[in-house]
């Protein structure tokens, strides 16, 4: 093998033992939950017409997840994830709120979110409201959303699509990842929320 060769293969093998390690570090910073509790003031509407602001986030653990009512697949999915947990924690997580927060509220009026989120629960509850303060709220939560454009002209949303487990002092006690067993799922729920809020 050229010496040049045997360079540039050793610099490309280099290079990507270098995008694997920042890939698994930031993997693990996404797993660890963030050590203060929510901390910025919004105002915003959820699906019945009602103004919430973000007391939202405190007195209750909660189950919250940002998405849109056009996405094609996590959203639903994880909705329907969402109310066969309420349905199988019964009693147990009473206390357990969820929020499904719109990053696409130029599309999601009150109006399509309590259709949408009714659909699936009704203990499921729609936030959406002015762009600028959903902004604030997913930025708050390190959520990530963006736009893209369509083929057809229309455009639809990128974003973050793990459920954050918020604790009942306003604090992210952890994660569900897109796709997570039913089973670790509610174990995760029982361990980080309910057994807290309990003990509280």
């Amino acid at each position: 093998m050229k010496p040049g060769t045997l360079a540039i293969t050793a610099l490309s093998a280099s290079a990507l033992f270098v995008a694997a390690l920042i890939a698994v570090m930031i993997s693990l910073y996404i797993e660890e939950p963030r050590t203060g509790p929510f901390d910025v003031s919004f105002t915003l509407m959820d699906d019945r017409g009602s103004r919430v602001d973000q007391s939202i986030f405190k007195g209750h653990p909660a189950l919250v997840y940002f998405g849109y009512t056009h996405c094609p697949e996590a959203c639903p999915m994880t909705l329907y994830e969402v109310a066969d947990w309420l349905d199988t924690l019964g009693e147990q997580g009473k206390t357990l709120k969820a929020y499904f927060f719109s990053i696409d509220p130029e599309r999601d009026t009150q109006e399509v979110m309590h259709d949408y989120v009714t659909a699936f629960s009704p203990r499921i509850t729609g936030i959406t409201g002015n762009p600028d303060e959903m902004k604030k709220v997913a930025d708050g939560w390190l959520i990530h959303a963006s736009k893209l454009p369509s083929e057809n002209g229309d455009y639809h949303m990128s974003h973050t699509v793990s459920l954050l487990l918020i604790g009942a002092d306003g604090r992210l006690k952890g994660l569900i990842p897109y796709g997570l067993d039913r089973e670790a799922a509610l174990a995760k729920i029982r361990s980080l929320l309910l057994s807290q809020a309990k003990d509280a």
